[in-house]
């Protein structure tokens, strides 16, 4: 009976790992994604319009920081699912 219930606890403590370690990827995967075409899209403009390298540049650099910010805020709502739990 204690054993029972002993792995039935360990089961799901497993599984609730395995979904946090499944998120983080998922969050690292998109935000490499994103950031990815948001370069491609920022060249793109850069080759049509060189005159206005600086300002897509900095708008570049911008969207990719909100990126990271989420895709590192995902991982570390993942890494907090398997300490408290």
């Amino acid at each position: 009976m204690v054993l029972a219930i002993l792995l039935q606890a360990l089961a799901s403590a497993a599984l609730g790992k395995f979904g946090a370690a499944l998120g983080a990827a998922l969050a690292a995967f998109a935000a490499g994604y994103g950031i990815g075409k948001v370069g491609s899209a920022a060249m793109e403009a850069i080759a049509r319009q060189p005159e206005s390298a600086g300002n897509i540049r900095s708008s570049m650099i911008i969207v990719a920081g909100m990126i990271e910010g989420a895709a590192l805020l995902g991982i570390i709502v993942c890494l907090l699912a398997v300490v408290i739990k």
